[in-house]
């Protein structure tokens, strides 16, 4: 056990049972996260991002999801042993999250205002009249254009980048521990997800918040993480801090991710290196490592030996045989 850890994910497997068959959905994967740091948890849809996510806030929907194994220890207590009582206490409070899509994780038949104060009131004891001094205030500290107007209206009068700064609003209401950001800045265009970056940089330095931040987008993580660590089908192939992955990307599947990023004085006559084939189905289990149908650098170990997550250099690990 990590003492000085905020948040230390040891052997998490989460599994969904369909008619189809059973998907694996996060296989394995340890974590550690120190408080006042942000991780950056990376990889292409459906590699089990946002289940990671919604198994730290024990928000798996069960049946058909079930965490199977594993330990989720959050300030060295396991979550995954908490009541559901426990758990509603300090969900919202303690450790938040803001959603994939503001847009359907607001309701809509309710001002943004009354959704900020109902995690108040759960969680403070404020007067009515603190809480809504309070929301015009969160409102302000997103950045959010007159804010004692924008109270009072509802998620549809709002664009996307005022919506997401509202989800901001809401996760930073109880100023959390921990605060799991998945994908906060998708489907805003880049102009917006500069300025929501910004804001979650300048709260993050504001206060001693950890962060998880969860993106497909690598160009992103490098502005705001610490640490970084890279999914593929629901486990971590390659983990370490920032400046080391990027300088020295030891995955073939991270050196994929990076190549396929656009560089501003690349030769606009030379084409993208794009990963060959698709992320495999959820539901079908591939032997031996999980990339190697895609792989550049596949060997005969490839196809029968799942490789394990091993230190290859001071706080660099890699899942690869021949990294």
């Amino acid at each position: 056990m990590n003492k000085e850890a905020l948040l230390e994910i040891k052997g998490l497997k989460t599994s969904f049972f369909l008619r189809e068959g059973v998907v694996v959905a996060v296989d394995g994967i340890d974590l550690v996260l120190n408080p006042g740091e942000t991780l950056g948890l990376v990889g292409e849809s459906g590699c089990g991002k946002s289940v990671t996510s919604l198994s730290i806030m024990r928000l798996i929907l069960e049946p058909p999801g079930k965490i199977e194994e594993g330990e989720i220890l959050f300030n060295n207590r396991d979550l995954l042993k908490f009541s559901k009582k426990e758990m509603q206490r300090i969900r919202g409070k303690e450790l938040s999250m803001i959603f994939q899509e503001p847009m359907t994780s607001l309701n809509p038949v309710f001002t943004v205002g009354y959704q900020i104060e109902e995690v108040l009131k759960a969680h403070t004891d404020l007067s009515k009249k603190e809480r809504e001094s309070k929301v015009i205030d969160l409102l302000k500290k997103v950045q959010l254009p007159y804010p004692e107007k924008r109270v009072k209206s509802y998620p549809h009068e709002l664009s996307g980048g005022m919506r997401q700064r509202v989800m901001i609003a809401m996760g930073i209401a109880c100023e959390p521990k921990l605060l799991i950001a998945d994908e906060p800045t998708t489907a805003l265009d880049v102009t917006i997800q500069a300025e929501i970056l910004k804001l979650l940089a300048e709260l993050k330095a504001s206060s001693r918040m950890a962060m998880l931040f969860v993106t497909h987008n690598l160009s992103i993580v490098s502005e705001i993480a610490d640490t970084i660590a890279v999914m593929y089908t629901g486990t971590i192939v390659e983990k370490g801090a920032v400046e080391t992955v990027y300088k020295k990307p030891l995955h073939p599947y991270t050196q994929g991710l990076l190549q396929s990023i656009p560089q501003i004085n690349m030769d606009r006559a030379k084409k993208l290196v794009a990963i060959e084939g698709n992320v495999p189905d959820a539901k079908t289990r591939i032997p031996g490592c999980p990339f190697h149908p895609r792989c550049f650098r596949r060997g005969e170990e490839c196809d029968q030996k799942r490789p394990q997550l091993r230190e290859f250099d001071s706080g660099h690990y890699v899942a690869c045989h021949y990294a």
